[in-house]
């Protein structure tokens, strides 16, 4: 039986696994502080899916007072296709409901065209907008 549940402090190595084994980490981001500051602050989370003690996926949620945001939406290769990803982001949708959040964004990575068909059959769209960045340490 799946469920649904924020992650604690305990769930970071098998978390951090997940997403590695998804190819959502890179070298440039350190995903443990990523997924501290998520667990540390007041307007974010991670949501995870559980079968027993079996971790299914993940999902980063947060709001940053005007919008909110979806990061390392991830599920374990064994169980894609079963509606895993669908099911999370259905949470993290309620999750920034709950909070007032009036739009979601993700951003995805160029080229990654799966990712972006699995987006837009959940009727997300491309928005008219540039990304830009600059790392701050």
């Amino acid at each position: 039986m799946t469920r649904l549940a924020e992650a604690t402090p305990a769930d970071r190595s098998a978390v951090i696994a997940l997403w590695q084994a998804a190819g959502l980490t890179r070298p440039w981001n350190d995903s443990a502080a990523d997924f501290d500051r998520a667990l540390a602050g007041a307007t974010s989370t991670i949501l995870l899916l559980r079968d027993g003690e079996a971790l299914l996926g993940t999902a980063m949620v947060g709001e940053d007072g005007h919008r909110g945001w979806v990061y390392y939406l991830a599920v374990a290769a064994a169980v894609r296709g079963q509606g895993h990803g669908r099911a999370l982001m259905a949470a993290a949708e309620s999750w920034l409901r709950a909070r007032g959040c009036p739009k979601l964004q993700l951003m995805v990575r160029e080229g990654n065209d799966a990712a972006i068909g699995f987006y837009r059959a959940l009727g997300l769209a491309p928005q008219p907008v540039v990304t830009l960045g600059r790392f701050l340490h």
